[in-house]
């Protein structure tokens, strides 16, 4: 009796059409169609660590042709909040926010055209140089977080082409 009520709720999770989206490993379909992804250039510093971060997260390696081509337009902004009474600024929130577009290379077709962001809090304290090592920090983690968003879509838009 213990047995089937252990196994009753996986025949209930085989039933509910749910597939892996990485099915077949680094040679699945969505893994080498993240592979086949070229990322153009992006301007500035945040572009840089933007660009670095989608390469890792899409495996594209320049082992394959690329058969996509993604696009990305940052927009980042330092906003300084919690102002203290002596009219300094105690506490900053960064957004980065990035439109992105994936590009079929052969038809010139968008597949993906959307957004992705995220935010961080900053303390700022009574060391400059702590501050700005704390605001760059915040840009690549950042960084790293917009791309996985970036990464999860167009997985999903491959993955649904297929």
């Amino acid at each position: 009796m213990r047995a089937i009520a252990l196994l009753a709720p996986l025949a209930l999770l085989a039933g509910c059409g749910l597939q892996p989206m990485y099915a077949g490993g680094g040679n699945g379909t969505v893994a080498r169609g993240l592979a086949a992804v070229e990322v153009s250039p992006i301007e500035g510093q945040g572009g840089w660590l933007m660009r670095n971060a989608l390469v890792d997260r899409l495996g594209a390696g320049g082992a394959q042709t690329p058969q996509y081509r993604l696009d990305v337009r940052l927009d980042d902004k330092l906003e300084g909040l919690g102002v203290l009474s002596n009219d300094t600024i105690g506490r900053e929130r960064r957004t980065l926010r990035a439109r992105y577009q994936l590009v079929e290379l052969a038809s010139g077709t968008i597949l993906v055209d959307a957004t992705a962001g995220s935010d961080a809090g900053i303390d700022v304290v009574s060391s400059e140089y702590a501050t700005i090592a704390a605001e760059q920090t915040a840009l690549e983690n950042l960084s790293k977080e917009v791309a996985a968003q970036i990464t999860t879509r167009i997985a999903l838009a491959l993955r649904a082409k297929t």
